[in-house]
């Protein structure tokens, strides 16, 4: 295996985690950082082993939508072929996605049983073995995904999920070019499945799962780096170091700074997911942090969206409270 210092760093989160205001801060490195902007999401929306339904169809506009993104042709073995050609720069390889880009959705005909993606194995048979296996939940097999070092973002759901409802609506929805909301994108079921998967088959390890026993051999996965993007706001520099102490990274507070626009150009493919982090100049504590009881979420929902949206939201945002507080079992404190 890799050593951990020289894997790439892959950051999974769930949609509207605050990430790519994360990812910035990496990307002032890039003497010595090569940041990979969502490479997977190409090949989950758009290729010919697309997982998602969301621009499913053999008509001509779901075809149209598709080939515009220039996608078309990605499948996952193409991403990770781009993934291992940025790493032959010298630099440390630094990506952030969707778990749910590496996990079936639950429309999705492999949701209970997950199919190895086609271009990842000469058999394409389950998880990539002889027979079927129910163990791997991804599309990649446990060799590739071992090849990362795995650091994990979480965002309370009742800030994403009207976050992420807001992307897929007028007029921001002309921009993002997704719409209409679809509950099953939000994330959290697919990044708690990549989680436990991951720990379990001690791609990950931490203090709560490891034995007496357990030899050096372990030493790379003591700590499993979980950021809450509560904390991150709250406290960006501690966190930030933090992170880049677990992941082998040298901390620089100048990383917390940049100059607003500055290299966002691989952030075109997602038009209108990352205009607030675009625009930014740098990472700042926040000033007050804003607590509100559920009927004033609630309320303010409605005010904006109109009350069945609201619901939508609500439901959306309960349903995945608990593989949200799940992972934040894990957080990473300062």
């Amino acid at each position: 295996m890799v050593p951990s210092e020289d894997r790439p760093i892959f950051v999974a989160t769930h949609p509207r985690s605050c990430s790519t205001a994360f990812e910035r801060v990496f990307m002032t490195r890039e003497e010595d950082i090569c940041c990979i902007h969502e490479p997977f999401g190409d090949a989950f929306y758009y290729g010919p082993e697309r997982l998602s339904s969301r621009y499913e169809g053999s008509n001509g506009g779901a075809i149209g939508d598709r080939e515009k993104s220039g996608f078309h042709e990605s499948t996952y073995s193409s991403v990770l072929e781009e993934i291992e050609s940025s790493g032959k720069e010298g630099k440390r390889v630094f990506i952030k996605d969707m778990a749910c880009y590496l996990v079936p959705p639950s429309d999705h005909p492999t949701f209970e049983k997950a199919v190895l993606a086609p271009s990842v194995t000469p058999s394409a048979t389950y998880n990539g073995a002889g027979a079927p296996t129910v163990n791997n939940p991804t599309v990649l097999p446990l060799s590739i995904l071992k090849r990362f070092q795995f650091a994990f973002l979480i965002r309370n759901p009742r800030k994403a999920v009207p976050s992420y409802y807001r992307c897929c609506i007028p007029p921001l929805n002309e921009m993002t070019g997704f719409k209409y909301f679809m509950p099953n994108e939000a994330g959290y079921r697919e990044l708690r499945v990549l989680f436990e998967y991951l720990l379990e088959e001690g791609v990950i390890k931490h203090p709560s799962t490891s034995s007496k026993t357990d030899g050096p051999q372990y030493s790379d996965y003591k700590n499993v780096c979980v950021i809450d993007a509560d904390d991150l706001l709250d406290n960006p520099k501690g966190t930030i170091e933090k992170f880049c102490e677990m992941t082998g990274l040298d901390f620089d507070e100048k990383m917390l700074e940049w100059g607003a626009h500055k290299g966002c150009g691989n952030f075109d493919k997602w038009k209108g997911f990352h205009e607030d982090a675009i625009g930014s100049s740098g990472l700042k504590p926040r000033m007050k942090k804003k607590i509100r009881t559920r009927d004033e979420e609630m309320e303010e929902w409605v005010e904006k969206y109109g009350q069945k949206a609201a619901e939508v939201i609500e439901k959306t945002a309960d349903e995945n409270m608990a593989d949200y507080e799940f992972l934040r079992r894990f957080r990473v404190t300062v």
